[in-house]
């Protein structure tokens, strides 16, 4: 996530009650996107060193669990650098000039100056991020899933090109004959059926098949995964997108909710202030009278009670709307109740955070130093692949 401000609701149910429910269930890596802020922001960095601890107090404050997940600042990894210097050698340039938000966001930011060669790489910086940590999902938007496909395409041009070690198929062999008898002749009849048939769920099992294998190494696992598809060693697996459902939320005045647009509720907005925005949302425009009947559709706080109400509230409010039996701040008064219901305690937990915010950077480095753990390690192997681990 990019440090560029104030989280809101829309942050909350887009994409922080996802990365709760994940954490559960996943190895996660929630990181600070310093880097990637700067390629919109390269001349603001004041709003982006200001909200780097805000941010991840929210996310804290929303229940992401440093206990079951590893959070960390992009640019105090400075593998990702390397690991994006490496695979732009290989990237061609059409792939980022075809990415759908290169354009859009130009179109979008016409005040900026988005001409750089920055910009311009972002994607192939976020590929890096994700391949670092050879994640297996990525949980995105639909927006998204096109940088996910440029991973994909990015991880198996350098397997192709750098997974042909020595002896490939001998050590494939000889890795196959340790997974035990039983198994080795699961994985050879599913790579046969695979290779000679094309057949996907043959695929599938075999490489669910590898996953559980406890007594192969790492380095024999990813070149079963190779072998298994007619490659190389797999260096670097390719992800998948994790889409999940998730709420739009609306803003106040009806658009996606934005900083852009100053149309947010930010997750720690004092109650009065919720109060307010919320009471002064506009309606259907056809409501101009109270005794005038309206379209709940047509109204921007309707979205929000189909986000935070119960089904009878919203048959109240609907048939209320449409009969002009119930008024606009009638209307409004259960979203007001249910978002500081939501927010109230964010806000509480946020503040403990706040009054101690030596806690939130010990969480932060020690998520740091976990990362570059692994980052480490995934860039030894990158090295060893390309040729440049000179000793």
């Amino acid at each position: 996530m990019r440090p560029t401000g104030a989280l809101h609701l829309g942050h909350l149910h887009g994409v922080l009650h996802n990365w709760v429910r994940l954490q559960h269930t996943h190895e996660c890596f929630f990181f600070v996107a310093d880097w990637h802020a700067l390629t919109t922001e390269y001349d603001n960095t004041r709003v982006i060193s200001r909200s780097v601890t805000d941010m991840v107090v929210d996310w804290l404050a929303a229940g992401v669990n440093p206990s079951a997940a590893t959070l960390f600042i992009q640019s105090h990894i400075p593998e990702h650098a390397e690991l994006h210097l490496l695979l732009s050698m290989i990237t061609p340039l059409g792939w980022l000039e075809r990415v759908p938000t290169y354009k859009d966001q130009q179109e979008k930011l016409k005040e900026k100056d988005l001409a750089t060669y920055g910009f311009l790489g972002y994607p192939l910086l976020q590929s890096a991020d994700i391949l670092m940590y050879r994640a297996g999902h990525v949980p995105v938007g639909e927006d998204q899933v096109a940088h996910v496909e440029l991973t994909r395409e990015v991880a198996r041009r350098f397997n192709f090109l750098y997974g042909k070690e020595p002896d490939f198929e001998e050590k494939a062999k000889l890795a196959i004959a340790k997974m035990g008898k039983k198994n080795a002749g699961l994985y050879r009849r599913h790579r046969k059926r695979y290779q000679e048939q094309g057949d996907q769920e043959s695929l599938e099992i075999a490489q669910a098949m590898l996953e559980t294998q406890q007594n192969i190494s790492i380095g024999d696992k990813e070149r079963l995964f190779g072998y298994l598809q007619g490659e190389g060693k797999t260096i670097l697996p390719e992800p998948q997108p994790l889409l999940a459902k998730t709420l739009k939320m609306t803003g106040l005045d009806g658009q996606k909710m934005s900083k852009s647009y100053r149309n947010t509720i930010s997750l720690r907005e004092q109650a009065v202030e919720v109060e307010k925005k919320i009471r002064t949302m506009p309606t259907d425009p056809a409501r101009v009278k109270r005794t005038d009947p309206g379209d709940p559709e047509k109204c921007p706080v309707w979205q929000l009670h189909k986000i935070y109400s119960r089904d009878e509230v919203k048959s109240w409010v609907e048939e209320g709307c449409r009969s002009a039996g119930i008024g606009c701040i009638e209307c409004k008064q259960p979203v007001i109740d249910s978002v500081e219901n939501e927010l109230k305690p964010i806000r509480e937990r946020a503040a403990e955070y706040l009054k101690d915010e030596s806690t939130v950077h010990s969480i932060i480095k020690e998520g740091c130093e976990q990362a570059r753990d692994v980052a480490r390690d995934t860039l030894d192997d990158v090295r060893e692949a390309i040729g440049l681990s000179y000793w």
